[in-house]
């Protein structure tokens, strides 16, 4: 950088009051035929320019000068005023061509020292706009911490930038790590190396203490530099490792590191910044480059690094806090489904395997580029709002009375057990008039035709027997959760429509109104009643997720769990909603659940169906308008269904379509 002032003045042309320009060696004097050009002249250096009449007609040129140079104006002979033709507020000083020696000199002196002061005025600018540019840097940085709770995007941002404002060519961040029952350590967590950008990575510990230059900062508080590790030596407190250079190639050189402090005066990590550059676009491949290029940390780049530092340690102490809530909240969205699925063991995985699907569908809809969802992109928050609600859309079925909530087959088992326990009395109730009509013959007619008598009453007791156990039979083939085959309705009514008499000695038919009715569903397992309470879980799902403060990114997950059981063409429940009130979150979240409830495991009241049998039937939904066929597409074309079981349902057994439950 050149600091020896520099002096401009006309070729060709004698200035008498400066008969010996060349012989001060305070000065560089540069002859030449016209004005210099601005961008010609180093920001650095004091420049001076000795004026003359033909060089003040270049009124653009001096303008364009002002700023930049001093002008010392040399007039005709006798003049002690510039004319006014001259750019007089230009000038910092004006002297005759006739004039002294000595009074020449101090003019000059005196232009040297306004140009010097140009120049100063001109480092201080920079300088105020390079802090004011780092201000706004740091500044904006905060911002940016605090817009970003993922940890592993934090630690990269902080090292990053970091290393951009001072200019490091290399770093490394640390993290304090406290374990019960261990002794606190600090994890080495992320490096960065601008000259060598493909280093291999692996997260290791070392002891928190003063053992290591980055232990002994965080032990300390305080930062440590170095201008040189390599001048380390033995009398010295630390020791520097060559290991890493010697392997890699690379040479440490200037070192700062940093400790990352909070607000509340905890240490919680530790910045390490390596080689400060002159270039921060620099590259450090020889050691003729490292020579050249790396200069030391000094006490502002240190201080501003600081400041960066304790910006990123709240912002760490955020970001663990966020994990932690986040854990805390997964634990109760987990515990949740627990016990949801407690209550009915035959839907175990299903929340789980439906949350899987769905954001699995959210992930093809984003590799979508034309179609209705073309321009559909889901961000980290709504994925994760996509997958708690689909964790949480069943969990009002706690809302639902656990005996419908399992019920396995049309009658409630206390049900049969009573009808059974009832036929069983029937039966012996024939083998007790068997044996009063056996004694009364006996007691009647003696042994006279007694066998016949007896032939007769043992084909009417068998009759009576075959008929109560084929009506039993009939009762066990109605129970099951299957479409009727033709003609059972009419058997259970012939059955109805026999009477018995009761211990009490009431006579009653054979089956109870109730029994009856529950017997010749004709669908499934439940009842109209029994519906509607399995299906109002969906209403107690939604008002129990209301009851719980959502935050911003989480606040739609009652909305879209609400309508998993609403139909685009207004035919689902509970609200009946059509599609235009229906989220597309929500719509994504049906076909999983269908999905998922064809193609389980057997349970008591239904048969898994083939993956296969399962799509058709959501093909099928598609065209009578109950789902969206262009999400059901991309869940068939991204194989969205392979990702929970890669091979679901069964091949074998019947392949009917039932309302699924889930």
């Amino acid at each position: 950088m050149t600091t020896t002032p520099l002096l401009f003045a006309p070729a060709g042309r004698a200035l008498a009051p400066f008969p010996a320009l060349g012989s001060d060696p305070g000065l560089a004097v540069q002859r030449v035929d016209a004005l210099p050009a601005p961008d010609a002249l180093d920001d650095d250096t004091p420049v001076v320019v000795l004026l003359d009449a033909a060089w003040a007609a270049d009124r653009t040129g001096v303008e364009a000068l002002a700023a930049r140079v001093a002008f010392l104006g040399v007039g005709a002979p006798g003049a002690e005023e510039p004319d006014a033709d001259w750019p007089v507020d230009a000038l910092c000083a004006f002297v005759p061509a006739d004039a002294s020696t000595g009074r020449a000199r101090t003019a000059l002196q005196s232009a040297v020292r306004h140009a010097a002061t140009l120049v100063a005025a001109r480092r201080a600018a920079a300088a105020a706009a390079a802090r004011a540019g780092e201000i706004t840097e740091v500044t904006r940085f905060g911002v940016a911490l605090s817009t970003d709770r993922d940890l592993p995007t934090l630690l990269a941002m902080i090292l990053e930038q970091a290393r951009r404002l001072s200019s490091a060519d290399a770093g490394s961040l640390y993290l304090v790590e406290r374990q019960p029952g261990a002794e606190p350590a600090l994890r080495f967590k992320l490096s960065q190396n601008q000259t060598l950008p493909d280093l291999p990575f692996s997260e290791f510990t070392i002891p928190l203490n003063a053992s290591s230059i980055a232990g002994a900062a965080a032990v300390s508080g305080e930062a440590i530099t170095f201008d040189d590790a390599y001048a380390l030596g033995p009398g010295d407190r630390f020791s520097f490792n060559r290991s890493f250079d010697e392997k890699f190639g690379y040479r440490t050189k200037s070192m700062v590191t940093i400790p990352m402090r909070t607000h509340r005066d905890e240490i919680v990590g530790v910045l390490q910044l390596i080689n400060r550059k002159r270039s921060g676009a620099a590259r450090l491949a020889t050691a003729a480059d490292v020579a050249r290029e790396v200069v030391p940390f000094d006490a502002h780049a240190v201080a501003l690094v600081s400041a960066l530092a304790s910006q990123a340690a709240v912002a760490i102490e955020n970001g663990r806090l966020y994990e932690d809530i986040e854990k805390l909240f997964e634990g109760f969205v987990m515990a949740s489904v627990t016990a949801i699925e407690s209550r009915d063991p035959t839907t175990s995985g299903h929340s789980s395997r439906v949350a899987t699907f769905t954001t699995g569908l959210a992930a093809a809809i984003d590799r979508v580029d034309s179609g209705p969802y073309g321009a559909l992109r889901f961000s980290r928050e709504e994925v994760r709002e996509l997958r708690y609600a689909s964790l949480l859309h069943d969990f009002g079925k706690v809302g639902v009375r656990e005996q419908v909530l399992v019920k396995q087959k049309k009658l409630y088992p206390s049900d049969l057990s009573i009808i059974r326990h009832r036929f069983q009395f029937l039966l012996q109730r024939a083998d007790l008039q068997y044996e009063r009509e056996r004694a009364q013959y006996l007691w009647e007619h003696g042994r006279t035709n007694y066998e016949e008598a007896l032939h007769r009453l043992d084909r009417s007791r068998a009759e009576s027997r075959d008929q109560l156990q084929r009506f039993l039979d009939a009762i066990v083939r109605a129970n099951e959760p299957t479409i009727l085959p033709e003609g059972t309705f009419e058997e259970l009514s012939e059955i109805n429509e026999r009477l018995f008499v009761d211990f009490d000695g009431t006579e009653k038919p054979l089956l109870s109104d109730d029994e009856l009715r529950y017997l010749m569903i004709n669908r499934g397992n439940l009842d109209e009643r029994e519906r509607r309470e399995i299906e109002s879980h969906v209403t107690h799902t939604y008002r129990f997720l209301e009851q719980i403060p959502w935050t911003r990114e989480l606040k739609g997950i009652p909305g879209i769990a609400w309508g998993h059981h609403e139909k685009l063409d207004g035919s689902g429940y509970p609200r009946g909603v059509r599609a235009d009130d229906i989220p597309v979150q929500t719509r994504m979240m049906t076909i999983s659940d269908i999905y998922d409830a064809l193609t389980a495991t057997d349970r008591p009241y239904k048969r898994a169906v083939p993956a296969e049998r399962a799509l058709d039937i959501l093909h099928d939904e598609a065209k009578h308008g109950h789902v969206d066929p262009a999400l059901l597409a991309a869940f068939v074309e991204a194989r969205v269904f392979e990702a929970a079981h890669p091979t679901v349902g069964r091949t074998s057994g019947a392949n009917r379509r039932l309302t699924p439950s889930g």
